[in-house]
């Protein structure tokens, strides 16, 4: 029995199949390079950076504030800039010290007559000012006393307890480095160029050294607050890279912090925001299983499949990202209806969330039932019927099998008020890693990025609750350097200190 004849290639069927394979292949280059031109030369995020905007505006503010200086070379204009300047100015903080300045006549006699004035009221003004830090000696003073009366008994106050012991910093200088580097992302050698302007020379490997050993001191605390973060059943959770100096290669190596953050303050969860960095030198499966140990409840990530091991045992539920499915359509919008479509309907759920942000969680779960549930149950069919008419190996079709690859997690938010519809959260802890790791290149060691974890955690949960971090690592220092007993860790967390109100409005 002769063998079937092979298609031709001049059959109709088979010409047809080759074209459209090939139609979807140049569909799917299209959308690479669209991609690639728009990494390469346009912007990078959905919306326009917060720090961004704020340069644009910085340099209008500046040139408007050189055409008015300009302007008030005319008295009439200069003195209604002043009383417009005074009424917008409000009041200066109350805590702030006030230092008296009197501007008086020369002369108490009265220039008609030459009587005596006598003071009928005074106006009063205030200015913002500034002394610039200066580094000072403490000087410790320990005096003996002998006994005259059997000449053997001396006695002398113990010496005050150092955070570096024989070492030159007080607790509030070692404080001082770390804010610096870690809050205000000033590497050490930087800080070394700012203490020598003011003559003193401190080695950058010096400053390394204190912050070395303030971290190991703060270790405890920092495990603490992960541990108190992990207790209550809902996190973030994200990672992102931590390049690490590999001397035995002479380059650097790409290690990892993870971030766990919590913060229930968009549903009114009266339990305080916190952040807690682990340095990992890689980012396998085993880490996050490996941090979360003991963790139950919600944990809300991005789209990587190491996340999905901690869901295996039913104690964790995955809380998928909207942000990270929008921005796979994000990329593809120029070119594609259905992904333009994609994002509209994607936006829906984002207005709705911006009405229902900060109402308590059960208000949140009712209204996204009612409203934000038909949104996403026809956004699913609609999803599932196009990728039936694309071919598989388009970059479209690689987007919405993201999406509905994950479509459970992304859909657990309607039915719980306390979840978010995306882990911005977490992603806006992480903002401060990116910034730091731009200006210090990288860390000297794992070590490194472990010290990196120990203290950013700390500096971050502050400035997520309002807490100044330089005056909170001083005490905390001091307090463990006397002797803190360890089963008072609560004690030291960060939102066990006050808040103060401008602190949370910047942070």
């Amino acid at each position: 029995m002769a063998a079937p004849a092979s298609p031709s290639s001049d059959d109709p069927e088979t010409l047809k199949a080759l074209l459209a394979e090939e139609r979807a292949e140049n569909e799917r280059l299209r959308q690479i390079i669209l991609a690639m031109q728009r990494h390469r030369f346009g912007r990078r995020a959905e919306s326009l950076p917060e720090d961004q905007l704020l340069l644009g505006l910085e340099e209008a503010e500046q040139v408007e504030a050189a055409g008015f200086a300009a302007e008030e070379t005319e008295p009439a204009k200069k003195e209604a800039r002043r009383v417009k300047r005074r009424t917008n100015r409000g009041a200066l903080p109350a805590h702030l010290p006030r230092v008296e300045c009197l501007v008086d006549i020369d002369s108490t006699a009265c220039p008609c007559c030459s009587g005596a004035l006598h003071r009928i009221g005074e106006d009063v003004s205030e200015r913002l000012d500034v002394v610039p830090a200066k580094v000072r000696v403490l000087v410790i003073r320990r005096p003996r006393y002998a006994c005259r009366a059997c000449g053997d008994a001396i006695v002398q106050a113990p010496a005050p307890a150092r955070v570096i012991e024989g070492g030159l910093p007080t607790d509030a200088l070692v404080a001082q480095v770390l804010v610096s580097k870690y809050a205000d992302h000033l590497p050490l050698y930087r800080q070394a160029q700012i203490f020598a302007r003011q003559g003193v020379s401190l080695d950058r490997s010096t400053l390394a050294d204190w912050v070395g050993r303030a971290a190991f001191l703060l270790r405890p605390v920092h495990e603490r607050l992960l541990e108190t973060l992990k207790r209550l059943g809902k996190l973030f959770a994200d990672e992102t890279t931590a390049p690490v100096l590999d001397p035995g290669r002479g380059r650097t190596k790409t290690g990892q912090l993870w971030a766990y953050a919590r913060d229930d303050r968009p549903w009114g969860g009266t339990d305080p925001p916190g952040v807690a960095y682990v340095y990992a030198p890689d980012r396998t499966a085993g880490r996050p299983i490996a941090h979360l140990c003991g963790f139950a409840g919600v944990l809300q990530v991005d789209g990587y499949a190491a996340y999905e091991s901690l869901a295996k045992g039913g104690a964790v539920r995955l809380a998928y990202c909207w942000s990270h499915v929008r921005r796979q359509f994000y990329d593809l919008a120029a070119a594609s209806p259905i992904a333009t479509e994609t994002l509209s309907r994607i936006a829906a759920l984002y207005r709705i969330e911006a009405e229902i942000r900060g109402r308590p969680a059960e208000e949140r779960r009712a209204a996204r039932q009612e409203r934000s549930r038909p949104v996403v149950d026809a956004l699913e069919a609609w999803l599932r019927e196009k990728l039936g008419l694309l071919s598989r190996k388009s970059n479209l079709a690689d987007a919405i099998r993201y999406a509905l690859s994950r479509w459970a997690g992304l859909s657990l938010f309607l039915d719980d008020g306390r979840v978010e519809i995306n882990s911005n959260t977490v992603e806006r802890a992480i903002r401060p890693l990116a910034i730091n790791r731009k200006n210090a290149l990288f860390a000297g060691s794992d070590n490194g990025g472990e010290h990196w974890a120990v203290i950013a955690s700390l500096v971050e949960t502050c400035k997520l609750n309002g807490v100044e971090p330089q005056a909170y690592l001083a005490d905390v220092i001091t307090r463990i350097v006397d002797g803190h007993p360890q089963r008072r860790l609560d004690e030291l967390l960060p939102w066990a200190y006050p808040s103060t109100p401008t602190l949370q409005a910047v942070a």
